[in-house]
């Protein structure tokens, strides 16, 4: 995947489009990232046994890697994503914009 944890991005699908954001986590096996204060629903809960406190929770839901769109750090604008090598033989990623290393 080529969206990673503490990558900026911006939604460019569904009804939080145009919003930047950093990637909380990505979950790999289903291609989806988990991004800090986008993409919120909420849930109703019960009462645990011990604090977990019973009402409506809002908390971040998975939006799938399709729909966001990284944020180069160099340009500042939402590009797409390729890999070169280095030199020394290490994988990096490539703002295709710029054509700057994003890693």
């Amino acid at each position: 995947m080529k969206i990673r944890k503490d990558d900026t991005v911006v939604i460019i699908a569904g009804k939080d489009s145009g919003k930047k954001g950093k990637v909380r986590r990505a979950l790999l096996n289903e291609d989806r990232v988990i991004v800090e204060g986008l993409n919120m629903i909420k849930r109703h809960s019960r009462a645990g046994r011990a604090a977990r406190q019973a009402g409506i929770i809002e908390l971040e839901a998975p939006i799938h890697v399709s729909n966001v769109m990284l944020v180069c750090g160099k340009c500042g604008k939402p590009t797409r994503v390729s890999f070169r090598f280095l030199d020394d033989g290490k994988k990096v990623r490539i703002c295709n914009s710029c054509r700057e290393v994003i890693d």
